[in-house]
């Protein structure tokens, strides 16, 4: 019978002093958050930056259970999980690149088209189906395992949840003073416009990029 217990302090300590430094990095997921804060607001980027963070469980699931050595091992899954993870950040890129569109409506009013509730799910399937990502928890969670244990699937549910809860104070904070920085930004509506472009754009190269395998 296994023995299921907490994660040692220094093993908790070491991983969280890793994770923060990891998810305090440029990379694609707090550059979408920062660029979509900027451009729809500190309440739309906290959405969304915590809907980013809460993926992460699901990467720790299927770590956990073997499914992501699957996955990675296959291919043919992971080629179409990487297109389909392409194909919806296109997707959010070009709705970004839309609302630059309506120039002379009031940063509310544009707000308002898209609900908090959606962007927070927008943010969990954005990094939910990123095979990148599952292929990072996939190397990543192992390496703090303490091997003389024998329940390694009970570790790296924790480390997850650990990796999940600090990228969801991360996220929260950026998308919240990217909002506060948008917000000054955006009283110019033409400049709103191009907030609006930039985040779209920024999505758009994102999408590319993972769709190239690049």
């Amino acid at each position: 019978m296994y023995e299921y217990t907490l994660l040692s302090a220094q093993q908790a300590a070491a991983f969280l002093a890793a994770s923060l430094l990891i998810t305090l990095a440029p990379g694609p997921d707090n550059l979408m958050v920062l660029s979509l804060g900027m451009a729809r607001g500190k309440k739309a980027g906290t959405a969304f930056g915590l809907g980013c963070a809460l993926g992460c469980l699901n990467h720790t699931v299927l770590a956990a259970l073997g499914v992501s050595a699957l996955i990675a091992a296959s291919q043919f899954a992971y080629a179409a999980l990487r297109i389909a993870g392409g194909l919806y950040l296109l997707w959010l890129g070009l709705q970004a690149i839309r609302h630059a569109l309506i120039v002379d409506e009031p940063r509310n009013a544009v707000n308002a088209a898209q609900s908090l509730r959606q962007l927070f799910i927008q943010g969990l399937a954005a990094n939910a189906i990123n095979p990148k990502v599952i292929l990072f928890f996939l190397a990543f969670l192992p390496q703090f395992v303490d091997n003389t244990r024998r329940d390694a699937g009970w570790q790296m549910l924790q480390l997850g949840f650990v990796f999940t809860l600090q990228a969801a104070l991360v996220f929260c904070a950026i998308g919240w003073f990217a909002g506060l920085l948008g917000a000054r930004l955006s009283r110019n509506p033409a400049l709103a416009a191009w907030l609006h472009r930039l985040s779209g754009g920024l999505f758009v190269l994102l999408a590319v990029k993972l769709i190239s395998g690049r």
